[in-house]
This record gives structure tokens, C-alpha cells and sequence, in this order.
């Protein structure tokens, strides 16, 4: 299922949603290298983007390490010279929610934030919102390395982040009408039922795939996490008690 809208108008401008996705398009084309140089971008993710290797041991790989074909030979020993000694391996997890795969990952992850960030932003405020997407990225991130202690393979993307927003959606917006691309066909479903899907087909991703499926499962799980808590929240209920619009709070 692909989601290309929903029927859920907002209040306010979506103005850090579209931000996110103009530095995210931004960083695509003015930082990266381009997506046929391949050998530039293996470089270019082992020397910014968060590993989790890196995040356990908490400094940067080794040669030994990085050229280990199993992805997994994480250790503390002398395995060669560091390629990138003075790399900041924690502030690699900032700069990897805004690295991506390919045009096809870029796009994708951008669909994703349009559709469901902009409602997020509208409820919560700015400020709130971005504070919210940031946090959810930093769990996805912890999510998919608490799983992958030993991996030295780059995590990339902002997918982690935008899973967050999906959480809050399937609790704020259950029942908001998506406009979505199911196999070849243009229907619209409830949120609930597109939500769900998505969630539990993440369980059923192949590893191999190179799909970071950890980190979507846990920026979702805190994403209504704190959907619930704030609409449990005493100005939550005032603010639900406003007059809203159509399909909200069912």
C-alpha cells in the first residue's frame, strides 16, 4: 500500500515538515555523492552515518573491521588503521536521519513525511513537532542496534523518524480517510487499517533485504507511545474538546 494523501485538513502551516523534507532532498543532492558513485558513498556513509559497531564500542571502525564481509566483526582490538579517527560516532545518529539509499529511499521516506507529519505538526506545534520527529529517530536508531550489536554496516535514512509520526497518527487519526495505491489500484482506507498493515509487514521483511526493519518498529511503538500519553494529557482534552474536523478522535 502507498499512501499519496489524506483527507485530513490541518489548522496551521505544515512549516517544519516541509523543512525537514527540503534538507532531507537538500543534503540528497548538495551533500552526497551521487548515487552511481558507488565507491563514494560506501565512503561517504562509513565516515558520517550512525553503525551500530561504532555506537557500542563507542569509537570509529577499523580497516579490519570495514573490510570483514560478514558486516558483523565488531571488536576492540588492533585490526588496522582507522579510515576516519576523528569521526563523532553519536553525532553520526543525527546526521544518519538524513542520509539516504537512493532516490527511490529519498522519495519514499518524503511520500511518507507529507502525508502523516503534517497532522502530526498541527497537533502538536512546531516546536513540539520537531523536538517529537528527532526523538523518534534517536529510539528507531537505538531499536535497530539493540538488535545489531555487532554490525558494521551504516544505518541510513529517515524512515526511523517518519515511523514515529505514523504511531501518532494511528493513535491520534484512526479514522482519517488515506488515498492510497494498492498494488494498481486507487482507493482510499482508514488509517488504522494502512497503519496496521505497514506495522506488522515490517515483521515480515526479509534480513537480507537491507531493510532496517528494527528501527521502523521501534520509531512507530514510540510514536504512539507518546500519542497516548499526550492525549491522555489535561490540554489534550481541552483541545479535544474543540471543534476539530472530520474523522478526528473516533
Amino acid at each position: 500500500m502507498l499512501p499519496l494523501r489524506d483527507f485530513n485538513p490541518t489548522r496551521r502551516s505544515a512549516v517544519v515538515t516541509f523543512l525537514l523534507i527540503v534538507l532531507n532532498v537538500g543534503i540528497y543532492f548538495g551533500v552526497q555523492p551521487a548515487e552511481t558513485d558507488v565507491a563514494s558513498n560506501v565512503r561517504f556513509n562509513y565516515g558520517n552515518a550512525a553503525i551500530p559497531c561504532e555506537l557500542t564500542t563507542g569509537e570509529p571502525l577499523s580497516i579490519g573491521e570495514i573490510n570483514d564481509p560478514s558486516g558483523e566483526r565488531c571488536e576492540r582490538g588492533d585490526l588496522g588503521p582507522r579510515p576516519f579517527p576523528d569521526k563523532s560516532v553519536f553525532l553520526a545518529v543525527l546526521y544518519s536521519m538524513f542520509f539516504h539509499g537512493g532516490l527511490l529511499h529519498l522519495g519514499g521516506n518524503m511520500l511518507f513525511l507529507w502525508v502523516f507529519g503534517n497532522n502530526i505538526e498541527d497537533h502538536l506545534g512546531h516546536a513540539r513537532f520537531l523536538v517529537f520527529y528527532l526523538l523518534s529517530g534517536f529510539v528507531a536508531t537505538a531499536a535497530h542496534v539493540l538488535l545489531n550489536l555487532d554490525s558494521t554496516i551504516p544505518l541510513v535514512g529517515a524512515s526511523g523518524a517518519i515511523a514515529g509520526a505514523m504511531g501518532a497518527y494511528l493513535v491520534w487519526f484512526p479514522n482519517a480517510r488515506i488515498l492510497s495505491l494498492v498494488f494498481i489500484i486507487l482507493t482510499t482506507i482508514r488509517a488504522k487499517w494502512l497503519l496496521g498493515y505497514w506495522f506488522v509487514s515490517q515483521f515480515f521483511i526479509n534480513p537480507n533485504e537491507g531493510v532496517a526493519w528494527a528501527a521502523h518498529v521501534g520509531g512507530f511503538v514510540f510514536g504512539a507511545a507518546i500519542a497516548v500519553v499526550v492525549r491522555a494529557s489535561r490540554a489534550a482534552r481541552r483541545i479535544a474538546a474543540r471543534p476539530r474536523y472530520v474523522d478526528d478522535w473516533r
